[in-house]
Formats: structure tokens, sequence, C-alpha cells
């Protein structure tokens, strides 16, 4: 897959609702981790699903990536993704995550990144997704959501229609 430039970025092109997991049963981070990844392996978006479960992993160990609010967005760059994507998973129970105010997660927002697009689209999706997340109006809205599609949806909102 081409890499997206600066100014076709369409945010529809990486979320799916196939990659959306609610309610999962995510004993701890690993386990979440594996869950959503399996889910972008079984949609074709990994060619190596060990490979990218290694670089996620690495990653974390790099520097936490819960941001607040039971909100994580842990993310891999690598040859074993296929096309750059993101996979969402919630749970019911809170799993202990290294987070900014040190406080579980219920909401994962995985970044599945190609070589190709690890500079602008990767760059571009961290930016989308955290201008969104400033917001607590947003984040009450992620722990309403019922279904694939409104999780869908909402991930797809405009940043500027939020404005706590």
């Amino acid at each position: 897959m081409a890499g997206f430039s600066d100014t076709d970025f369409d945010i529809t092109r990486v979320i799916d609702k196939n990659l959306i997991a609610l309610n999962l049963e995510a004993k701890d981070k690993e386990d979440m981790l594996r869950q959503l990844i399996s889910l972008l392996d079984e949609h074709g978006r990994l060619n190596n699903l060990e490979e990218f479960y290694a670089d996620v992993l690495w990653r974390e160990k790099e520097g936490q990536t819960g941001i607040g609010l039971g909100v994580a967005i842990p993310h891999g760059k690598s040859s074993s993704v296929n096309q750059t994507s993101l996979a969402i998973g919630t749970t019911a129970n809170p799993i202990v995550w290294e987070s900014i105010d040190d406080k579980p997660v219920s909401i994962v927002i995985l970044f599945a990144v190609t070589q190709a697009d690890s500079d602008t689209v990767h760059l571009k999706l961290l930016q989308h997704v955290a201008k969104l997340l400033v917001y607590e109006s947003f984040i009450e809205k992620l722990y309403a959501v019922k279904t694939a599609n409104e999780m869908l949806e909402l991930l797809q909102s405009n940043p500027d229609d939020y404005s706590d």
C-alpha cells in the first residue's frame, strides 16, 4: 500500500469496524495487546503476528502509553504490518497499565503502522486521536459506546466539534 500524502489523509482509511472489540475479557496488558493484535492478523493487516507483538512490547518498554482517564494508545511501526490500521478494544474490568495518572486502563487504541507510513500517517493518526482525547466530553462518549459502529463514528468525529 502506498503511503498517504499530507493532503489526502483520511482516518476512515485506517479504521474498520471489524477491528473494534468491545467488552474484551483481558486479564492484563499483554493479554489485551495479544487480543487486539490477533484481530489485526485475522483481518489481513499483519504478515507476522509474533513480530508485530514483539515490536509493540518493545515500544511499551520505551515509555508509557497510558495517557490518563483509563485510555492507552500503544503503537508499533513495523515491516510486519501490511496496512496501517487502528484496532480498538474495551474492557469492563480495567487493567494495570503504565499511565500518566497511574490509573488502570479500560480503552485501548492500538496503532499498527507500516514502515512506509511511519512518518506521515503515524504522526497524523496520533495527532487526530490526541486532539480528540484532550476533551473529557469525547472520553465520556468513548465510555458510553455500545457498538462497533458507534465507536467507528466517534473516532471519525472532527476534534473541532468538541469544546470543553
